[in-house]
């Protein structure tokens, strides 16, 4: 079965409270819980982990290394300088999609660059929750194709 690892970084656990005209009102929970409902539709295993602490990102991308087939992930402020993430992300060796619920592009100019763009087989920004649903599926696919091959 395909697993798919979600990663949330710092302040995406305060999805609800959190600039509700940029990110929405829906909690992490629930989120997570729309994620969940297409996984199962699409049968694949899903695994959630969100952190403030980048470390404990690294160290959860290294923990699941050889037992995800990819990774979906919303760094938050780590985007835009986290280097250390980036390389975790490489050393995965797994396909990577960037997720943002705001759109990263119509923000602050720091806002706009992305460290992890470049490694990421794409970003999908500005749909709110939708957009973790939006890569789950695209993830899906993109393994199903390379599983044909």
């Amino acid at each position: 079965m395909t697993k798919i690892l979600v990663l949330n970084g710092p302040n995406i656990n305060f999805l609800g409270r959190r600039n509700p005209e940029i990110y929405g009102t829906m909690t992490l929970e629930q989120v997570n819980q729309k994620v969940a409902q297409k996984a199962k539709l699409l049968g694949a295993d899903i695994a959630f982990f969100q952190s403030n602490s980048e470390g404990s990102l690294i160290d959860c991308i290294q923990e699941n290394w050889g037992n995800i087939n990819g990774i979906v992930i919303n760094p938050g402020a780590l985007t835009h300088y986290s280097y250390s993430l980036k390389d975790a992300l490489i050393d995965a060796a797994v396909p990577v999609i960037e997720v943002h619920l705001g759109n990263i592009h119509a923000r602050e100019e720091w806002r706009r660059h992305s460290v992890i763009a470049d490694i990421a087989r794409g970003q999908i920004a500005g749909f709110g929750w939708r957009s973790y649903t939006a890569a789950l599926d695209i993830m899906v696919g993109l393994l199903q194709d390379e599983n044909s091959h």
